[in-house]
């Protein structure tokens, strides 16, 4: 029995009656499925876009990348969806390719060990988060959201300069970096991105940065920008090849870095089991929790036999699952399946291997942006009053911040050190989580009021709130004023055809008859003068 913390639980259900285990006809079903892959599509390409680019593959290498996230995104889902014994949540999850371990990912890959080290390290770190996974409610004590806020946050901020690296067209080294034509497109594809956000509806808006990549990449054929002449070498259909890149090799600082990252993940998975078991109303206990996170750390640690990365819970198909009530399990696994189909497909990626670098780098803002603003929403639920929390995230983020700042900061540290920090997102998972013990988990030598930085952003807190208040009063008093004056317009027309009348019988009641109801409105103001004497003064002649 696994000792993870259960979520609050709904009442039992029997096992064929959950409401996860509804069945749709096949051809809804894949329907449905199909709306989840879209969903996700360009979450589970971008790991083996950058990792790839990032380690000096050819655009087939990249190919074999992608085909592999995507078979073993498909794995890993049915695992989750379908579940066997020990393994596997049952309930509607997709797993894809982990953002969070991008960073450290190419800090691997680009140093000694290459991509045969990024595999071992995700090989060592899946099987330890493996094993811990019985007890993980030992270790995510200390991940709490001022933790996963700040983490989430430096992930999506490491990964903006890799959107602007390819907006300037991927390579530095080539004739058109930072070209007005490769910048113009990347900006027209993010324009197109953000049109589709704002103009399409429901679900279909989430498929923006997809549509996005396709219209850019179509943009770009006419001007020459879009080289797809690789496609069509080798094979169409193929089974992956375990190990492509070489047999994996085993760096200290690699694995370290990779474990503080798979912890991560855990963390996050957790929250996605919890929070769509809320969504599906179905019961989450321990034991749930618990293999779900086995089939998450099973997928990681058998990525890199087929040449890719750390899967994980996909958090935008939970929301998903809220936007349309499609709550089978069913439906997901279908889905599940289709990945696996187009990982069998290296022509598949390949394609996307061919896919311009300033329109990802386009879509790339959006798409990276919206991790680091995930990151800020989970920072913004935080206590800050009493505390330390501040602090903990502005040094946590400045600590995340240095080796994207000044990639040579750790350079003349032993190597295992540099390993580990020069990855923003380990250096600022391991800052965050000591702050967070020495800030929240020990007790000794706390203060009601322990900081002056917290205490002085608290006080501009206040005066923000005060001048929004101020603000708000100055509007209605506004608001107030035109209401008033708008009034007295009225007042006055009344009172101009109380005295002059107006109609084919000017002067006589009839003619105040402006709503036609045979019954002179003058007779009927009569009735509220003494509720609204504002409205005509007494003395006006016609109104007694």
């Amino acid at each position: 029995m696994t000792a993870t913390p259960a979520a609050p639980t709904a009442p039992d259900v029997p096992r064929d009656r959950r409401p996860e285990d509804e069945r749709y006809p096949l051809g809804r079903t894949y329907l449905y499925g199909l709306q989840h892959i879209m969903t996700m599509y360009g979450g589970v390409i971008a790991p083996p876009l950058i990792v790839g680019q990032a380690a000096g593959l050819d655009a087939a290498q990249i190919g074999i990348l992608v085909s592999a996230a995507l078979l073993v995104s498909g794995a890993a889902t049915i695992l989750q969806t379908v579940g066997i014994p020990f393994f596997g949540s049952q309930l509607p999850l997709v797993q894809g390719i982990s953002f969070a371990s991008v960073s450290t990912m190419v800090a691997v890959a680009t140093g000694d060990g290459g991509l045969p080290a990024v595999f071992g390290s995700i090989m060592v770190a899946g099987a330890i988060g493996l094993a811990i996974s019985p007890f993980f409610a030992q270790v995510i004590r200390f991940f709490p959201p001022v933790v996963t806020g700040t983490i989430i946050t430096v992930i999506g901020i490491s990964l903006l300069p890799v959107a602007v690296r390819w907006m300037m067209g991927g390579n530095a080294e080539a004739a058109d970096w930072g070209s007005v034509p490769n910048i113009t497109l990347a900006v027209v594809t993010l324009v197109i991105v953000l049109a589709l956000s704002r103009f399409l509806q429901g679900t279909i808006s989430r498929l923006s940065i997809l549509l996005g990549l396709v219209i850019g990449t179509v943009l770009a054929l006419p001007f020459g920008m879009a080289d797809f002449s690789t496609v069509g070498e080798g094979a169409a259909v193929a089974l992956p090849s375990p190990f492509a890149f070489g047999l994996p090799t085993f760096q200290v600082g690699a694995v370290i870095s990779m474990t503080i990252v798979v912890l991560v993940i855990m963390t996050e998975t957790t929250a996605d089991i919890i929070a769509v078991g809320e969504i599906v109303g179905t019961k989450v206990d321990a034991r749930r929790v618990g293999d779900g996170l086995r089939a998450d750390m099973a997928a990681t640690t058998l990525a890199p036999v087929l040449n890719t990365f750390p899967a994980s819970a996909f958090a935008q198909n939970v929301g998903l699952v809220a936007i349309t009530g499609i709550r089978s399990r069913w439906a997901v696994a279908a889905g599940g399946s289709v990945l696996f189909v187009l990982g069998l497909l290296p022509v598949l990626g390949r394609v996307v291997a061919a896919i311009p670098m300033p329109v990802l780098g386009g879509a790339g803002l959006v798409l990276f942006g919206s991790v680091a603003a995930s990151g800020i929403r989970t920072l913004s639920r935080v206590e800050y009053d009493g505390n330390l929390n501040l602090t903990l995230v502005a040094v946590a983020i400045s600590f995340g911040v240095i080796p994207i700042a000044v990639p040579q900061f750790y350079d003349r540290f032993p190597e295992w050190v540099g390993m580990v920090f020069h990855s923003g997102i380990s250096a600022a998972s391991v800052v965050a989580v000591l702050l967070n013990i020495l800030f929240n988990e020990l007790r000794w030598g706390r203060r009601a009021h322990p900081s002056v930085f917290t205490a002085g952003s608290t006080a501009r807190l206040r005066v923000a709130e005060e001048q929004e208040r101020r603000r708000a009063e100055y509007v209605d008093r506004l608001d107030a004023d035109r209401r008033a004056a708008h009034r007295a317009r009225l007042n006055a027309d009344v009172r101009a055809r109380v005295r002059h009348g107006h109609g084919r019988r000017s002067g006589c009641l009839s003619a105040l008859d402006l709503d036609a109801d045979g019954v002179p409105d003058i007779l009927r103001r009569s009735t509220r003068d003494a509720a609204l004497p504002d409205r005509v003064p007494a003395g006006v002649p016609g109104t007694r």
